[in-house]
């Protein structure tokens, strides 16, 4: 699996958003995409699945132009999982993740489609929630149905718009484990939204950092994740430390630090339960 983006820019009317994207992908592997608010992140993987038309630049996956791509063949090589919102659907959890098979489905297909559904809801530990009414479960929960929505179009490319965002730390860890582990046991290119640098660091392969719609640096997390990069891309001074060969960002806040925020002596006192 190979994505090249050659070039791309995108506008909203008079407002550049992505300028001069160039990107060359091989899967599998876990790619992250971070950088701050605003500086086109979503915006880059919409125009991978064409959700949004670039105003200049090429997407290729293996060679194809996307433009040239019907959408029901594009939804064959390229799942997407969204932002987390609070849509419901009166739907149980299997019919909504079944609709993830749209693309493959056909008249002969249903057992197989409802077998894929299965074994994907297992992969991510709620099998138990298959017959739950989707529009009654938690925010973390929705998360991981819609995660599983998009693994049952059994993609060769995974989109993900911080995929993380509603989950405890750790799901967090678990759900991001997961796909790094999927990447390589599945052959695909898992691409990711993280404003979580530090789960970002730990599981991927890749890191895109993007500042004012380009992208500002590409390589490994320790070639990405630099005391100078974060300061410049984030405006915010950081410690980096090394943990089992990967970088753990501490942030620092010279402003809050500089200050005595030591609590009083007879604080855990006051602050037990008699």
């Amino acid at each position: 699996m190979r994505l090249i983006i050659d070039g791309l820019e995108f506008r909203y009317s008079s407002t550049s958003v992505l300028k001069d994207v160039t990107l060359d992908a091989n899967g599998p592997q876990l790619l992250s995409i971070i950088g701050p608010n605003g500086v086109g992140k979503s915006t880059l993987i919409h125009c991978i699945n064409r959700i949004l038309s670039p105003n200049q630049g090429t997407v290729l996956i293996d060679g194809e132009n996307v433009s040239g791509i019907s959408l029901k063949e594009l939804a064959k090589k390229v799942g997407y999982v969204p932002y987390s919102a609070n849509d419901a659907f009166p739907l149980s959890v299997v019919d909504t993740v079944l609709m993830g098979r749209h693309p493959h489905s056909t008249y002969k297909s249903l057992d197989k489609d409802l077998d894929i559904v299965y074994d994907t809801l297992r992969l991510l530990n709620i099998e138990h929630l298959a017959l739950r009414s989707f529009d009654e479960l938690s925010a973390g929960q929705h998360q991981k149905v819609m995660l599983a929505r998009g693994l049952v179009q059994e993609p060769r490319i995974l989109l993900l718009d911080e995929p993380t965002s509603n989950l405890d730390i750790k799901h967090q860890m678990e759900v991001t484990r997961i796909l790094r582990d999927l990447s390589q046991q599945k052959n695909i290119l898992v691409i990711m939204i993280s404003h979580d640098l530090n789960i970002a660091a730990k599981y991927s392969d890749t890191i895109i950092m993007l500042a004012k719609g380009s992208i500002f640096a590409i390589g490994t997390p320790s070639e990405v994740l630099t005391r100078e990069n974060i300061k410049e891309v984030y405006d915010v001074d950081s410690e980096i430390i090394q943990s089992r060969g990967r970088p753990h960002i501490i942030m620092l806040d010279e402003e809050f630090d500089s200050l005595d925020h030591s609590l009083p002596e007879d604080t855990y006192a006051s602050n037990t339960v008699r």
